[in-house]
């Protein structure tokens, strides 16, 4: 690991200026990194990912480990909450239970204990060859994306390229289905956007960005609104081991049912592209729609058009269509074949 010097903040304005001190650095995996929980970072700086020279650590900041419940306008969430405390935080399991399940599912109890909303949202990509040290891989400032003929169990099957990771948060997929914002702060002062806008593809501009972030910017908070689908939302995720691991296809629903109607429908289906994929024809051939199986199944089929496999993944499809199905019909409260 390389040496680097530890600093801790007392201010956001103290913290901003210390990462913008390296921005004229050209390599990113180089510049000043935030320290939130560390459980990526730490695992990063170790296999020769990011190499920081300094580390800003945002637990001296006060003020940015705040879970607000905002009543009627929904909940504030500091990004230094951890995600063991968002999980069992009474406002969010009853407001929110899609948002509590999600943050359950995220890796073991050790880790929510200490990982944080705001590093969830920030981790970098799981892919096996961005994380072997010695490969300079496109997403390294290489000029190949390794995954798209090796070993791709895991990689995208929507997005087209030209890297094929998935983002590997179980946060992002809920909380975007919940219609929440996000704030984060630079140099500039602090800037507010929907969260499905905050993270960027591959193919939009630079390919080793995973968001907006811009040098020197911060994310502060995360704010879900009330509104009418978020007490019917839901979170399923696969994977291969009953703890631990990152999914290998998730979805996350949010349902607004009357009179066995669906009024409106929110479907973010995760680990299956570079960001949290929403499907809005998905959620539109749902409106209006009884809340049956049949409706379930139908939206499904359309939630995975488009899709293209790669030559060891194509098992995502049939995956993610099952898991859209039932977290369809456990967000409407129905019983169906597919939910059992």
């Amino acid at each position: 690991m390389k040496t680097f010097e530890w600093s801790a903040p007392r201010t956001l304005d103290e913290a901003v200026k210390l990462l913008s001190a390296g921005t004229a650095v050209k390599d990113p995996d180089e510049r000043p990194q935030i320290l939130a929980g560390g459980q990526d970072l730490l695992t990063s700086m170790k296999e020769g990912i990011v190499r920081p020279p300094r580390v800003v650590n945002l637990k001296s900041v006060p003020g940015l480990d705040k879970l607000e419940d905002l009543g009627a306008k929904g909940v504030r969430i500091g990004a230094l909450v951890t995600i063991a405390d968002l999980a069992e935080n009474a406002a969010v399991r009853d407001r929110f239970p899609g948002l509590a399940e999600a943050a359950a599912h995220v890796a073991s109890p050790q880790i929510r204990n200490l990982g944080t909303v705001g590093g969830n949202l920030c981790q970098r990509p799981r892919c096996l060859y961005f994380r072997l040290e010695h490969v300079v891989c496109l997403k390294k400032g290489g000029d190949t994306c390794y995954s798209a003929s090796g070993n791709n169990k895991y990689n995208a099957i929507f997005g087209e390229g030209p890297s094929y990771i998935v983002h590997p948060s179980d946060l992002a997929p809920m909380l975007i289905a919940l219609g929440a914002t996000v704030t984060y702060r630079g140099s500039s002062g602090p800037k507010t956007i929907p969260l499905d806008k905050f993270f960027t593809m591959p193919n939009q501009g630079d390919v080793r960005r995973e968001n907006v972030l811009a040098a020197g910017e911060i994310v502060t908070s995360v704010e879900v609104p009330a509104s009418a689908v978020a007490k019917r939302s839901t979170y399923l995720k696969f994977r291969e081991r009953p703890s631990l691991d990152f999914a290998m296809s998730s979805v996350a629903a949010a349902l607004d049912v009357s009179g066995g109607t669906i009024r409106e429908a929110r479907l973010v289906l995760g680990a299956v592209a570079p960001i949290p994929w929403r499907v809005p024809k998905a959620e539109a051939a749902l409106k209006g729609q009884p809340a049956n199986e049949a409706t379930f199944a139908k939206a499904a089929e359309i939630a995975l058009e488009g899709a293209s496999p790669l030559t060891n993944n194509e098992y995502k499809v049939p995956l993610t269509k099952t898991l859209v199905r039932r977290a369809l019909a456990q967000a409407a409260g129905v019983t169906t074949a597919a939910a059992r």
